[in-house]
């Protein structure tokens, strides 16, 4: 065998198909298209989820519930969570993130009136429980609103 009678195997190279170029292309009449039909149309397709004209899968199921595009989401830290901060700290947004008590802040920290705290402390955050605050004043310390 020599350079000369090297062939790629069978299927190998593949012809483009030039379509719309007339009968001595091989591909003239329909031009691949076949007779008459949506997809021998120009812009010939149809959308995502039609089904040939049967109710489509997203009009048959329930429609349920409400979601709510104006909702504000907080990120809530517990008063027990705070019990870690030595007496007199001031625990802020940057401080909390800090620490891993708050992963990400998408419309502010809520600060909750789960558990008790035991020592005085400066917490500034966005919103406060009514209970949280009272707790916080109960041990001496402040509640800062942002």
């Amino acid at each position: 065998m020599r350079l000369n009678e090297l062939r790629p195997p069978e299927g190998a190279r593949k012809k483009r198909k030039r379509i719309g170029r007339g009968e001595g292309s091989g591909h003239g009449g329909t031009s691949t298209k076949g007779h008459k039909g949506l997809k021998a149309r120009s812009g010939g397709s149809h959308s995502p989820g039609f089904e040939g004209g049967q109710m489509p899968l997203q009009r048959r199921l329930p429609k349920r519930g409400f979601r709510n595009p104006f909702r504000k989401e907080w990120s809530v830290v517990n008063l027990k969570d705070l019990e870690g901060f030595p007496e007199g700290a001031v625990v802020d947004v940057d401080r909390l993130k800090s620490e891993g008590l708050v992963k990400k802040v998408v419309f502010g920290v809520k600060i909750l009136g789960e558990g008790e705290i035991s020592r005085p402390l400066t917490i500034r955050a966005h919103a406060f429980s009514l209970s949280a605050k009272k707790k916080i004043e109960a041990a001496g310390g402040k509640a800062e609103v942002i």
